[in-house]
């Protein structure tokens, strides 16, 4: 069985465990039905996800003019403090920036290598968390915009991380935490303007993740630098492809990529 397509981030379900779907144009796989499967992967090449051109990938699955020119790509995207849509002031383009920015944002604790804070728009709730790798999470604060969420989260940060530490997400040297208690500790630095929108008495989300072995340690697979690989699948976890190898594979690292990917 051979696929080719344009690698973008798996699109998942919040089921008990996680299911995992590789959307091509014109066909998808239920990569959970992959596991201990063998899968060969064959880097042919390049299709930015703005212009579609055979162009090198910058960043986000965007050719350097595209990074730089769309939207989409905006500094806010990964700094939500930096959001101006609230003032009426445009980045790049004021009305797609309105409709991303003027939303509902969640403020939130995710726990996948240890207790990070983060910012996500309500409508990726739980799927954030999935990306992420995260076993637990739970919401601090509902915000009514992108601004209110980056400065919340931003003073959040100044006591508690907000990176994930993907190689011990990856082989599951996890702690569980009792998220409630640090959400209860943190509430004090909220900054006043956002403080009305703290989520009271709210419960954790658990996540499950279909792994049936999680490696000892981890070898990160780069297409552009091994442009062949194969391997037996023995787990997905954030958007990371776990192989028997200790090979490791994140999709969204690669997004814009085009593969053939040969499953025995």
């Amino acid at each position: 069985m051979q696929y080719v397509g344009v690698l973008t981030k798996m699109q998942t379900e919040h089921t008990n465990p996680i299911n995992y779907y590789l959307v091509f144009k014109s066909h998808f796989i239920h990569m959970n039905q992959l596991l201990d499967k063998t899968i060969d992967i064959q880097f042919e090449g390049y299709e930015c996800l703005g212009c579609g051109q055979n162009k090198k990938i910058f960043r986000q699955g965007y050719c350097y003019d595209d990074f730089y020119k769309l939207p989409n790509a905006g500094d806010w995207i990964m700094k939500p403090e930096l959001s101006k849509a609230h003032l009426g002031i445009e980045d790049r383009d004021l009305t797609y920036e309105k409709k991303v920015q003027l939303q509902p944002h969640i403020v939130y604790l995710a726990n996948s290598s240890n207790i990070k804070v983060g910012v996500t728009r309500k409508t990726q709730v739980p799927t954030r968390w999935i990306d992420q790798g995260a076993h637990e999470a739970i919401e601090i604060a509902e915000l009514p915009n992108r601004y209110l969420a980056g400065i919340t989260e931003v003073a959040l940060k100044e006591h508690i991380a907000d990176k994930t530490n993907w190689r011990k997400m990856l082989t599951n040297t996890i702690t569980d935490e009792t998220l409630a208690s640090v959400k209860s500790t943190i509430k004090q630095y909220i900054p006043e303007e956002a403080l009305p929108y703290f989520i009271e008495n709210n419960k954790e989300t658990a996540i499950n993740f279909p792994v049936i072995n999680y490696p000892k340690k981890v070898t990160s697979l780069n297409l552009g630098k091994t442009p062949t690989y194969s391997g037996k699948l023995k787990g997905i976890k954030g958007q990371y492809l776990i192989f028997e190898d200790n090979t490791v594979f994140n999709v969204r690292n690669h997004e814009g990529f085009v593969v053939s990917l040969k499953i025995s």
